[in-house]
Parts: structure tokens; sequence; C-alpha cells
């Protein structure tokens, strides 16, 4: 891990999809299936929706519904304003889970090194 990137944000710059995953324990725990960069600036994930004379919560559902990342609204707003990491995790039973800029620990040439391990990662929904 000489040539180990910066870890969180700097790193994440540097995540492509078909990575490998390796969590702190240096397990491999899946590959990258999506990046996506976040908009600090974003108050809600609803952005632009408020102001529509649809419910709030109809809003909401519109919003999540076949979206990334695939968890519970509260976590979802969170991810979308820092940016995630979506991995394919490893296994036949084995749910995708997703990563935030906090628990990225750096990228080493084609592999992105988490924090800490993925039992304790958003598994999506």
């Amino acid at each position: 891990m000489d040539g180990m990137q910066e870890p969180g944000q700097a790193a994440m710059s540097e995540v492509r999809p078909g990575m490998k995953v390796v969590d702190s324990t240096g397990k491999e725990v899946g590959t990258v299936e999506l990046v996506k960069m976040g908009d600090p600036q974003a108050v809600t994930s609803q952005g632009q929706m408020a102001g529509t004379d649809r419910g709030l919560v109809q809003a909401v559902a519109e919003v999540f519904a076949d979206a990334e990342p695939d968890v519970p609204p509260a976590l979802a707003e969170r991810l979308l304003r820092t940016g995630f990491v979506k991995v394919d995790a490893r296994g036949l039973f084995a749910r995708d889970f997703y990563v935030g800029p906090d628990q990225v620990a750096g990228v080493d040439g084609e592999t992105l090194h988490l924090t800490g391990e993925a039992e304790g990662l958003a598994k999506e929904t």
C-alpha cells in the first residue's frame, strides 16, 4: 500500500467501477459497481422537486424508487450529499453495500481499501 491515494474525498476521485474492494483486515469483500460523487450543496435528495404540488411523501417515494443508493431515506440523503461507492458484494447470498468517503482508507492501484470491515457497512435494501 505504499502508493495508496489519500483517504476520504480525495480517494473517491480515484475509484472506478470494476476495482477490487478489501476491508481493513485485507479480506476481499467485493467489486466496485458504481461511484457517485457527492453534492455537498444539496439540502435534501429531493432537489428541485420542492415547491411542486405533490405531497412530501409522494415526492420522497418517487425520488427513492429504483434509485441509488437503495438505503433508508435519511442515509440516502447523506450519501447523496457526501458521495458513495456501491460495492457488488462477494458471495451467492451477499447483499450489495454502500461506502461513504469517510469509510475509504485509500486507493492502491486497482484496489479500494476500506477503513473497517464490510459487515458494518450500509446494506442495500
